[in-house]
């Protein structure tokens, strides 16, 4: 309960910053649409995304929150504090140094992330206006990176709320500059869109800093010391970036071989049915992730084994209970989902059908995305950071492979389906190692409902699909008829899917009474 209670927090102001992402996304197809300027602002905000998944949402918190509650365990949050202060004090010049890289090598980095734009085509003045935006954008990677040190103080603190209502400012800075100050074309509008970002990612920064001193912990900027456990965090640092990274590590490639070998708005296509498939990953597996790292950590710290894994297996029950469901809608009812976000302005019917093709698409590795989150925390605790990075690197190359097979196959569906490959390979590898080492057991309540989540899941996409025939004509009208009938087409399969768990026996009627009584 009390892990189901964290995720609810976490994951609840997750949803809203990811909606506010989709109002963003939806305010971007309109005043930008799936074009070139489109495309050279969704490779400048690409380095952010992936800084945010690297370090807010994986490698630092990996790697800082088992330190700093096993400092908490040796003496008194003052202890941990202290610590913080000197990772604070290596990682603020770091940053400094790395940022004014960053900025001067953005030419080769714009080319790379978006694969030159090779079958696009751009005039230099184009690229340049690429490049122009990267440049705005990569002073995010600092601010992000700062307030990730401060997220993961709150975490271990268990003041989780605060950290997952951060990107909820990011959101807000995007959707205003979109709403206030678009530009006449496209093109003016997506250089207001980049200076959000730095926007958001200093108001990210400041809310942290604010938060942090509620809690009474005011961090003071020292000189550097190169001291043990400094050598330590960073040690753990670098392979943790990648594991925690090994999603956007393929997204990012997946984005530069569709920038090479397909068609000018394939990356936007990409960009748009992710920013759907992160719904729920974000509210699911982000937040399960976020409260199983320090939750776990500290079991694990007080010796108690059992309850480690007992909070492991309730993560996976709890993520597969509400991600395959979504997973089934984005495959059987991907089309009418699309149309009714996206499809007005200069959002066509066309980019429609390419967006709702990759989403499916996507969609298929959904479970395994989240898996990762859930998984993962099982190595982190035990300060092994080594292993998650040995899969990831291997789940990268599976998708590389499975890129260079399928884009030219497939043409757009060829990227998600790879990277949905590649990250079950991924949570397969992650789950067998914890099995061999006595990390994990699925546990006999786990593997008696997963067939039955599942089928409950295949019968609410069966529903969504015969009824999407009857709410596609009203997914093209006006605002308030839209929303309407995406809300009933919605609202509708999470009922069908409720009774389909009762009828399955995925779950009973004892469970909500024990869930009436512990609350």
């Amino acid at each position: 309960m009390r892990l189901a209670r964290s995720l609810g927090s976490v994951g609840g102001l997750t949803l809203v910053s990811r909606l506010l992402a989709l109002v963003r996304d939806t305010l971007q197809a309109t005043y930008v649409g799936a074009g070139f300027a489109s495309d050279a602002f969704l490779v400048a905000f690409r380095l952010p995304n992936m800084f945010r998944a690297f370090f807010a949402e994986g490698a630092f918190s990996a790697a800082f929150i088992p330190m700093f509650n096993r400092k908490a365990a040796e003496g008194d949050t003052r202890t941990a504090v202290d610590f913080a202060e000197r990772a604070l004090a290596v990682l603020f010049p770091f940053l400094l140094v790395f940022t004014a890289v960053m900025l001067i090598a953005a030419w080769p980095i714009t080319w790379l992330l978006a694969g030159g734009f090779h079958r696009q085509h751009p005039t230099p003045e184009q690229f340049a206006f690429a490049v122009l935006l990267s440049r705005i954008t990569i002073p995010y990677l600092m601010l992000i990176s700062l307030a990730s040190l401060l997220g993961s103080i709150l975490n271990s603190l268990e003041r989780f709320w605060v950290n997952a209502a951060a990107p909820i400012l990011l959101n807000i800075a995007m959707v205003g500059g979109l709403f206030f100050f678009h530009g006449p074309d496209a093109y003016a509008t997506a250089r207001v869109q980049a200076i959000s970002v730095t926007i958001g990612g200093i108001l990210q920064l400041l809310w942290l800093i604010h938060a942090c001193r509620r809690a009474g912990v005011s961090m003071r900027l020292r000189r550097p010391v190169w001291d043990d456990d400094v050598k330590q965090l960073m040690k753990l640092i670098l392979p943790a970036a990648t594991g925690a990274g090994a999603s956007q590590i393929n997204l990012v490639i997946s984005t530069a071989l569709a920038g090479a070998l397909l068609s000018a708005g394939s990356i936007s296509a990409l960009y748009y049915a992710d920013r759907l498939n992160q719904l729920p990953l974000g509210m699911i597996g982000i937040g399960l992730g976020t409260v199983l790292l320090p939750t776990v950590s500290r079991l694990l710290t007080r010796g108690q084994e059992a309850e480690a894994m007992e909070t492991q297996n309730r993560g996976i029950e709890l993520a597969l209970f509400l991600t395959l469901p979504a997973t089934a809608a984005f495959i059987f009812a991907a089309h009418p989902i699309v149309r009714g976000v996206f499809q007005h302005g200069a959002f066509t019917a066309a980019d429609t059908t390419r967006v709702a093709w990759a989403l499916s698409a996507f969609s298929v590795g959904l479970p395994s995305y989240v898996l990762v989150k859930v998984l993962t925390p099982g190595f982190y605790a035990r300060a092994d950071t080594r292993t998650p990075v040995r899969y990831a690197i291997l789940s990268v190359g599976v998708n590389i492979v499975g890129n260079l097979i399928l884009i030219p196959t497939i043409g757009t569906m060829g990227p998600p389906l790879a990277t949905a490959l590649s990250s079950t390979v991924n949570v397969a590898m992650l789950y067998r190692t914890l099995g061999q080492r006595g990390h994990f057991t699925a546990d006999a309540r786990l593997r008696r409902r997963i067939p039955r989540l599942l089928l409950a899941a295949l019968m609410m996409g069966a529903v969504l699909y015969l009824s999407a025939p009857y709410v596609e004509e009203h997914l093209i009208r006006s605002l308030p008829i839209r929303i309407t009938a995406l809300l009933l087409f919605c609202g509708g399969g999470a009922i069908v899917y409720a009774i389909a768990c009762f009828a399955t026996g995925a779950f009973r009627r004892e469970d909500i009474k024990l869930l009436v009584r512990r609350r």
